[in-house]
């Protein structure tokens, strides 16, 4: 399998997750093969503090697939995606945690809805594999973005599907935990088609979430006043406007 033009690229940001990094990366490859999809990894230290950082190097000597972007300090979600977006070589990018709660082929057996969309949008539907607070937590926030900005999504922060051409034609990058409901929203104001499936989580064995924390959540909210300011009220998000010449909106409205 050539990894010279791979169609699909893993971006994986990892912070402190030693205790789960080996097997996160492991199930991504073995969904590259299960999926049958040429496809690259790359890992993006957030500055771990523990013995991530080594686990991967360890790793990247046995496949080539594999890569690593470091930072020195911790820097966020948003960060750390798109400095793998800005690294990618696959024709579509996607999100996969280094907590190992996803089971990527759960999402990676989507990736031929690219044929007819420009995004695919996973849903959770075992919920009950998550704390209920964090559950509650969850709905409330998809209902908030519903409500803000007149959409009907099921699930805004999953492990969404993009081309990389359309996604690296934004502008604007959200740096906080809030940078996947950003980019959905402002590409799906833009017209660009999209498929929204369900996927199963696996029950995060070891560690915790670091998705929470008064910080993300005030970040979190400056971000999303930006994105009410961005949609609501300036209204520079129109559909069809702009499209990426190569998406597959473009050549479907042409």
């Amino acid at each position: 399998m050539s990894t010279a033009s791979p169609f699909l690229t893993v971006v994986m940001p990892a912070l402190n997750e030693e205790d789960n990094i080996v097997a996160a990366i492991k199930n991504t490859l073995e969904g590259f093969d299960i999926c049958r999809i040429d496809g690259e990894l790359v890992v993006v230290n957030d500055g771990s503090s523990d013995s991530t950082p080594a686990l991967v190097r360890e790793m990247m000597k046995a496949d080539g697939r594999l890569r690593m972007v470091e930072h020195v300090r911790c820097e966020g979600f948003g960060a750390s995606f798109w400095d793998g977006v800005d690294q990618a070589k696959g024709e579509a990018v996607v999100f996969l945690p280094g907590d190992n709660e996803n089971f990527s082929v759960e999402t990676l057996r989507y990736t031929k809805l690219l044929e007819d969309v420009d995004l695919v949008m996973p849903f959770v539907y075992n919920k009950d594999v998550r704390a209920p607070l964090r559950t509650f937590l969850s709905s409330l926030y998809c209902a908030i973005i519903n409500a803000t900005f007149s959409t009907s999504f099921n699930y805004t922060n999953g492990t969404v599907i993009y081309r990389t051409s359309v996604l690296k034609q934004l502008t604007h990058r959200c740096k906080s935990f809030f940078y996947q409901t950003d980019i959905v929203i402002r590409l799906t104001k833009k017209g660009y088609l999209f498929a929204e499936v369900p996927y199963r989580l696996a029950k995060r064995e070891k560690g915790k979430s670091k998705a929470f924390s008064f910080r993300s959540v005030r970040t979190l909210a400056k971000d999303y006043l930006r994105l009410v300011w961005d949609v609501n009220v300036c209204r520079n998000l129109k559909a069809g406007a702009g499209l990426v010449r190569g998406s597959l909106t473009a050549k479907r409205s042409a």
